[in-house]
């Protein structure tokens, strides 16, 4: 089975968490944090400013590593690296998604969300910002 490797944006703003919704494909209307693949070359950190960047014409810190998620899809296997960001620059505009939200701790169940992504709550839940 092919290995795709993904980075994925875990972004705060105050005790709130950017969420976007897939505009295309198979898994479309399902929710996800945002990010990409990791091009050759690119070390994850990298990729990962770069794709928020192009997909959401925002300027990201990359800071801690929070978790990697092991992930079989019917059609690949999914190895994504989640790591915790701060916007720098700018206001995230949609450019490739359908959708976002800014979620709060109690709302994280309210949307679907892709089964790869889901994985990633535990942890997300375990490291929300305190009040």
């Amino acid at each position: 089975m092919k290995t795709i490797r993904v980075v994925a944006a875990i972004i705060f703003d105050g005790r709130k968490l950017f969420a976007t919704q897939r505009g295309y494909g198979a898994w479309r209307d399902y929710w996800e944090f945002p990010g990409g693949k990791i091009e050759p070359g690119e070390t994850p950190q990298e990729a990962l400013a770069r794709e928020i960047r192009e997909e959401l014409d925002t300027v990201v810190s990359v800071g801690d590593f929070l978790c990697d998620v092991e992930y079989d899809y019917p059609e690949f296997h999914l190895s994504m690296k989640c790591y915790r960001c701060g916007i720098v620059s700018g206001e995230p505009k949609l450019l490739e998604h359908e959708a976002a939200r800014w979620l709060g701790r109690e709302e994280l169940q309210d949307v679907q969300w892709l089964p790869a992504d889901l994985q990633i709550l535990p942890m997300i839940q375990k490291n929300w910002p305190a009040e």
